[in-house]
């Protein structure tokens, strides 16, 4: 199972190419990982005693994206460790079948005060196990 978010693309999303910058794929990512943990897994981003950082993250880049577009983003759970997780995205333009991108993203949680790790907290970790693919 994947969780969907459509995440609609800025003005200032495009560079002077004309195209949505390659940073800009990795926000979508992190925005698509970070809506489901809020919304999914209730993840306190403000008060929270676990939070999750990057510690790896790659894209490959198939297809460009524009403004004016909604991207469909398309998130999985690779592997689902103890204190870490492995994220699978797709990004699809509007009305495409093959992604734009493809990539991964890897969460640590870490005990927001010591910045060490920490067991990725019960109600994440559930919302998690239906992502994995």
């Amino acid at each position: 199972m994947a969780y969907e978010l459509l995440i609609p693309t800025r003005w200032h999303d495009n560079d002077v190419y004309g195209h949505v910058n390659n940073a800009d794929y990795y926000a979508f990512f992190d925005t698509a990982i970070n809506t489901f943990l809020v919304r999914e897994g209730g993840l306190d981003i403000h008060r929270g005693e676990a939070i999750g950082v990057c510690a790896e993250s790659h894209c490959s880049y198939a297809a460009e994206l524009t403004f004016p577009e909604t991207v469909r983003a398309e998130l999985s759970v690779a592997d689902l460790g103890r204190s870490s997780v492995r994220y699978e995205i797709a990004l699809y333009g509007e009305g495409r079948d093959e992604p734009a991108a493809t990539g991964w993203f890897v969460h640590v949680f870490v005990d927001r005060a010591a910045r060490r790790p920490t067991p990725i907290p019960d109600p994440i970790r559930a919302a998690l196990r239906r992502l994995v693919a």
